[in-house]
């Protein structure tokens, strides 16, 4: 099993935007000495607390600061930008990183930055799946293109202003062939939209915040995709994410995982529980779709939703998570604002040399066997 880190990021509001934005990019430098595959990073326009706001951009920071973590938009919100940019600058960040990235798509969700660039009313959803159509295209097709699919508001040609022998019109394409992996975070459970994933070989990432027992609709979903259109789906393919702190001790783990005020795990479920009220989407976090919303409570999230303990708790609870939705390629650790540095980089050095070994000699014999 892989080892990843995502992060939104999501940060309290008082604190300075140039310092959080440091200190991911020095996470991520972290996550790569320790020996993380991957690290996704979120975009957002118009949230405080989630500064990001092109993900791409931030990414290109850590190209050079890197060495072997695959460096992914976690996601690139593709209703945001007409797919021509997209295209561009993601096949642009593929060749600056040697192949070390990770497309990461997905519509974008915040109602508020589809308000300020206008798009409040349109069907987000449909804007993607037009848009991720359009930057295949690109990639897959040559100059001077014409693509003009039906009912899709994008069309793409240079061929009125194209001079190839000087290479006008031309679209660069991405370093990875014939693409660089796609990757779709998943949040509904009983997405159809992971079925779409399956039959175009684009790999679902389940987000950390949904609760365990939604997790297993997304991969029989993603089996039903592929098998649709005659592959057998692949366990390796499926990351899952979780929230994540290991310490040393279980008190330790306990107050800054959860109780003590200042917990940036509270923080965090305190945040998402509104902003999914807001948006009505805390089914989430739900037993089952028709509980009652009474039912649904920070401290409820935090014992459902954060593994917490020692690095042998935190595996157990691991290896546990996988008896209960079935194998997966990745597990990938959210990243938290760091209200002690010391503890958050310890309890990433404590998942990267202490559960994962013992998550991977567990697992090991059954993947031979099989």
């Amino acid at each position: 099993m892989r080892l990843g880190y995502f992060t939104m990021p999501l940060h309290p509001l008082h604190r300075d935007a140039t310092e959080t934005m440091h200190e991911d990019r020095e996470t991520i430098i972290f996550a790569d000495q320790l020996g993380f595959y991957d690290a996704f990073v979120g975009e957002h326009l118009t949230d405080q607390a989630e500064n990001v706001t092109n993900s791409l951009l931030f990414l290109a920071t850590l190209i050079f600061s890197t060495k072997n973590i695959k460096l992914g938009s976690g996601t690139s919100n593709l209703s945001h930008s007409h797919p021509t940019l997209l295209a561009a600058q993601a096949a642009m960040f593929d060749h600056l990183a040697k192949g070390r990235f990770i497309f990461g798509i997905s519509p974008g969700a915040l109602n508020s930055d589809a308000e300020a660039l206008g798009i409040l009313d349109q069907d987000r959803n449909k804007m993607f799946a037009e848009a991720i159509d359009v930057i295949l295209a690109i990639w897959q097709r040559e100059a001077p293109y014409n693509i003009d699919f039906p009912d899709n508001r994008f069309k793409v040609t240079t061929a009125t202003t194209a001079v190839p022998e000087i290479g006008r019109g031309i679209m660069l394409k991405p370093y990875q062939k014939p693409l660089p992996e796609i990757v779709g975070t998943v949040v509904a459970p009983f997405s159809r939209g992971v079925v779409a994933m399956g039959q175009r070989d684009f790999h679902p990432m389940s987000a950390n915040f949904l609760l365990p027992h939604w997790l297993a609709s997304h991969w029989t979903n993603y089996a039903e995709g592929k098998r649709s259109v005659g592959v057998v789906p692949q366990t390796q393919d499926w990351r899952i994410a979780r929230t994540i702190f290991v310490a040393d001790n279980d008190a330790v783990a306990r107050s800054y995982g959860r109780d003590d005020a200042n917990s940036p795990y509270r923080y965090y479920y305190r945040q998402m529980l509104t902003k999914m009220m807001l948006s009505k989407r805390h089914v989430i976090f739900k037993k089952h779709k028709d509980e009652d919303d009474s039912q649904v409570t920070l401290d409820r999230l935090l014992d459902e939703l954060v593994i917490t303990g020692t690095a042998n708790e935190v595996a157990d609870k691991i290896l546990a998570l996988r008896e209960q939705v079935g194998d997966f390629g990745e597990i990938v650790y959210a990243g938290m604002d760091l209200v002690d540095p010391k503890l958050g980089r310890r309890s990433m050095e404590l998942m990267a040399n202490a559960v994962m070994p013992q998550v991977n000699a567990a697992i090991r014999p059954a993947q031979e066997a099989a």
